[in-house]
């Protein structure tokens, strides 16, 4: 086992709901081949970044599963219908417990996993929503970065996932690309302080310009 290396498995939540249609949903599609683009030229991100995609409308799947950034295929997204970031909370929490690798007495397991949650609206299974949010908060198995984008994205909802809760004020390409962007500079910032801190808070840079930080 002395040749495994732990990976740091990196979780993006996409909404993918009706509103998203048209320029933002084309901008998320350019924002995730741009993230993927900027982390393969990172020798440390590319050593130990896994990347898997979960989106979210009226269901929600992932739609690709925790993989190596080499072998890394930019799903197709598509915009429609509702916003069950209840049932993308669901999802999540099944993926990190059968994809992400727990530490025995022979070996390390994974890193904590990094989740980045964007959505432009709210959720529309409340229900759903209302049991998942405190069961994902109460497992404190990933550190977990969500993105309010635009006017209709209420806030509130994403308090009750993580305390690390962005609001970007548009859904322009500008600033979808510049959440990407501090994404993946987010995940190279994670993948090099690893080794010198494990086990530390988690360090983010700070947010883009014209992003504000929910307190």
């Amino acid at each position: 086992m002395s040749d495994y290396i732990r990976r740091l498995p990196v979780y993006l939540l996409l909404d993918c709901s009706g509103s998203m249609m048209g320029d933002p949903i084309e901008a998320v599609r350019q924002g995730v081949k741009a993230l993927l683009s900027e982390l393969k030229g990172d020798p440390q991100a590319l050593e130990t970044a896994y990347l898997s995609v979960i989106t979210f409308d009226s269901d929600a799947r992932q739609v690709t599963p925790l993989t190596e950034l080499m072998q890394f295929r930019e799903p197709e997204i598509h915009a429609s219908g509702a916003t069950a970031m209840g049932k993308a909370l669901n999802v999540l929490m099944d993926c990190v417990s059968t994809e992400v690798r727990k530490s025995s007495e022979t070996q390390k397991g994974d890193w904590r996993p990094l989740v980045f949650l964007l959505t432009d609206g709210s959720p529309t299974d409340l229900e759903t929503f209302n049991q998942a949010a405190p069961k994902l908060r109460g497992m404190k198995a990933a550190n977990i970065v969500a993105c309010a984008a635009g006017a209709q994205a209420d806030t509130s909802f994403l308090k009750q996932i993580t305390e690390n809760v962005l609001m970007m004020n548009t859904l322009s390409s500008g600033d979808l690309a510049r959440f990407f962007a501090w994404v993946s500079g987010s995940i190279k910032m994670s993948s090099k302080s690893l080794d010198a801190k494990p086990g530390a808070a988690i360090e983010l840079p700070p947010p883009p310009q014209g992003f504000v930080v929910v307190p």
